[in-house]
C-alpha cells in the first residue's frame, strides 16, 4: 500500500476514531483499487473512470462501498496537496438498494431461548456462557464486536443499564434486563478464574502473553450450532439477526425511532429508519384500526 493511503488510514484512526473493523474494510478497498489502477495519489482521472468497467461484475452495494472509500481518500489527498484534482466524479455511482434485514419471529426467538436455557440447566460453563451471550444480544441489542469485548466491569452490580463503547469510540447507554443480569451472574459464577482475564467472555488462548476475548467468529459459530439444535435454520440466525430482532420487536411494542437510534448506537437516523420497512405490517394494521375512515 502506498504511503498516501497509509496516511489516510492514520487520519481515520486518529481524527475520526474509526474502529479497527472499519479501518480494515477501508484498507481492503483502497489496496484493491491500487492493484487495479496504481498509486491513488498520482493515477490519472481516466484510470479512475476505468474502475466502473473493472467492477462491473460486483454487486451494486459493493461498488457503492468501494467508491465511497475512494471519494473520501481523494478528498483527503486534495486537502493534503498530493493531488491537484479530485477525480471522484469519474467513479461509478450505482443506486444500491439496501436489503431489508433478516428478522426472527417471536416464536423463533422463544425456541432459541428454550434450547439455550435447557442446555444451561446442565451447569456446563460453555452452555451457561452461551445463554448469557444470547440474553445480551437480544436483550440489549449489542453488536457482536461490542459483546465479545465487554470488560468484567461493564455491568454495574445494581444499575439497570451499562455503558458501551461503540463504533468510532462513541459511548451509549443500553438496558440490561433482569433476565440478562441473572444469566450473566450465572456465567460469572461458572466462569474459569484461571488464567485471570479482564474480559467478561475471555478466550482460553493468549497471544504474546496478552489476555484475549472470545472472537466474533466463534460467537457466530456457536449461534449457528445452537439454532440447529433448536430446530431452526442456521442460515437465518446470527448475532446481527438477533440485533435486528431486538430493534424490530421493540418497534412493534411501540418504541420511538429516536430512542431506538440511541439504543443501537446509529450515528444517522436514516440507518435506523430501515426498521420502519421491516415493521410495515404493524403500521398497516395501525392505520386500518385507528384511521377515522377505517371500516
Amino acid at each position: 500500500m502506498s504511503a498516501s493511503t497509509e496516511a489516510f488510514l492514520d487520519m481515520l484512526s486518529a481524527e475520526r476514531g474509526a474502529a479497527a473493523n472499519t479501518l480494515a474494510a477501508y484498507r481492503r478497498d483502497l489496496e484493491g483499487a491500487e492493484e487495479l489502477i496504481g498509486d491513488l495519489a498520482s493515477t490519472p482521472r481516466s484510470s479512475v473512470a476505468s474502475l466502473g468497467e473493472k467492477w462491473a461484475q460486483l454487486a451494486p452495494s459493493t461498488v457503492a462501498r468501494k467508491a465511497s472509500a475512494l471519494r473520501q481518500y481523494f478528498g483527503f489527498a486534495v486537502d493534503e496537496g498530493w493531488r491537484g484534482d479530485d477525480p471522484s466524479g469519474a467513479l461509478p455511482n450505482p443506486r444500491a438498494r439496501r436489503p431489508l434485514p433478516k428478522v426472527l419471529s417471536h416464536e423463533s426467538v422463544e425456541q432459541l431461548f428454550e434450547r439455550a436455557e435447557l442446555e444451561a440447566g446442565s451447569g456446563r460453563p460453555a452452555a451457561v456462557r452461551l445463554l448469557a451471550l444470547l440474553e445480551l444480544l437480544y436483550g440489549s441489542g449489542l453488536r457482536a464486536s461490542e459483546l465479545v469485548a465487554l470488560p468484567m466491569v461493564a455491568l454495574p452490580r445494581d444499575a439497570p443499564v451499562m455503558t458501551i463503547e461503540g463504533k468510532g469510540g462513541a459511548s451509549r447507554m443500553v438496558p440490561v434486563s433482569d433476565r440478562a443480569r441473572e444469566a450473566v451472574g450465572r456465567w460469572i459464577d461458572a466462569r474459569p478464574q484461571r488464567p485471570a482475564s479482564p474480559f467478561l467472555f475471555p478466550s482460553p488462548s493468549k497471544k504474546g502473553g496478552v489476555a484475549r476475548h472470545l472472537t466474533r467468529v466463534r460467537l457466530f459459530q456457536m449461534l449457528k450450532e445452537l439454532s440447529a439444535r433448536a430446530g431452526l435454520d442456521p442460515a437465518q440466525v446470527s448475532p446481527h439477526v438477533l440485533r435486528h430482532a431486538f430493534a424490530t420487536h421493540l418497534l412493534e411494542g411501540g418504541a420511538d425511532l429516536r430512542m431506538l437510534q440511541t439504543l443501537l448506537g446509529h450515528a444517522d437516523i436514516a440507518t435506523t429508519q430501515i426498521y420502519t420497512h421491516v415493521d410495515a405490517a404493524r403500521l398497516v394494521k395501525l392505520v386500518n384500526s385507528r384511521h377515522p375512515l377505517a371500516a
